[in-house]
């Protein structure tokens, strides 16, 4: 299982979602998080691929690809609850 965090680092919303990103990781420091600027080519090419109109977006992705589950928009979920799709 794969979770991406896509989200614009200089936006009004960044200080939030990089407390949340440090927060899960040492809470849950076997899962690995990865972080992708939603303005890079890389973070536009996943925000298509999977259907992301909001930003920040968490998304919990098999190891096939299919997303399992996403998190759109500023109400983040629990951290329980992404790391249950994590299975970590």
């Amino acid at each position: 299982m794969r979770l991406l965090i896509l989200y614009r680092p200089n936006s009004e919303h960044s200080r939030v979602i990089e407390d949340y990103i440090h927060n899960f990781r040492r809470i849950y420091s076997r899962g690995n998080v990865e972080v992708q600027d939603i303005d890079s080519r890389e973070g536009i090419a996943l925000a298509s691929l999977y259907d992301v109109m909001q930003y920040p977006a968490i998304l919990a992705i098999a190891n096939d690809g299919t997303p399992q589950k996403v998190w759109q928009g500023t109400d983040l979920p629990l951290m329980d609850e992404v790391a249950s799709y994590a299975s970590i």
